[in-house]
């Protein structure tokens, strides 16, 4: 293991991270392009995940050369994952590592592509423990994150949003995606990835610290509070 820099402050992404929305988007985006014969590749979806909505859905829209607007086909978008989003469960090991830093008193936040609309859906369930961070970003619907992951941008506002402002070098950034781990890294972050999928050796690289599961994550490798015995 590289030598790790102890952090005081932990963000989250949100989908594919902390839910498990990851399946729940495929199979949607599946399902809607296939109403234009159109399919979602492998590699399509590694471009595309982890970016704004509406650069994913750009992507999607120039890439597949698809027969409607941007505009038509975003709405198409929404109106079938406000309905399919609002029965996310959460990742293995998510909830125990976001009680174990809310107890420790260690301050954390949500970087999430998403917008207002449909984090609202995904977290409806989830309001306590919503309340243990200081704060979320929504990349989507906020004005301050100009530019989506895998630039940076997302990251250096969440990081400016805690009280105390603390370093990037002091932020442990958790992803799941390629994008978001250039864009942690961009940041100046140390990165922890669970990547929903299997991953190249070129892309495990650009990691800090790439795990299976939230579940095998050990505090103390970054400086941070153990798990009480």
């Amino acid at each position: 293991m590289a030598d790790l820099i102890p952090v005081s402050h932990v963000i989250f992404d949100l989908d594919g991270l902390l839910l498990d929305t990851e399946t729940i988007y495929k199979e949607g985006v599946v399902k809607i392009l296939a109403k234009f014969g159109k399919s979602y590749s492998d590699d399509l979806r590694l471009k595309a995940m982890g970016t704004k909505e509406q650069e994913f859905l750009k992507i999607l829209h120039e890439e597949l050369e698809l027969p409607l607007s941007l505009e038509e086909f975003s709405k198409e978008y929404l109106s079938h994952f406000t309905v399919a989003l609002a029965n996310a469960e959460l990742k293995p090991g998510a909830e125990r590592l976001i009680q174990h830093f809310h107890s420790k008193r260690v301050p954390m936040a949500v970087a999430t592509s998403s917008g207002q609309e449909t984090c609202e859906v995904k977290l409806k369930r989830y309001s306590l423990l919503c309340s243990y961070f200081s704060h979320i970003v929504m990349g989507s619907s906020d004005s301050e994150v100009v530019k989506g992951k895998p630039a940076p941008d997302i990251f250096y506002v969440a990081a400016r949003r805690f009280k105390d402002v603390p370093s990037p070098e002091k932020c442990l950034v958790f992803e799941d995606s390629y994008n978001g781990v250039m864009a942690a890294r961009a940041a100046g972050m140390q990165v922890v990835m669970v990547p929903e999928d299997k991953i190249s050796e070129e892309i495990r690289k650009t990691a800090t610290v790439v795990l299976s599961s939230l579940e095998e994550f050990t505090p103390e490798h970054f400086g941070l509070p153990a798990f009480d015995s």
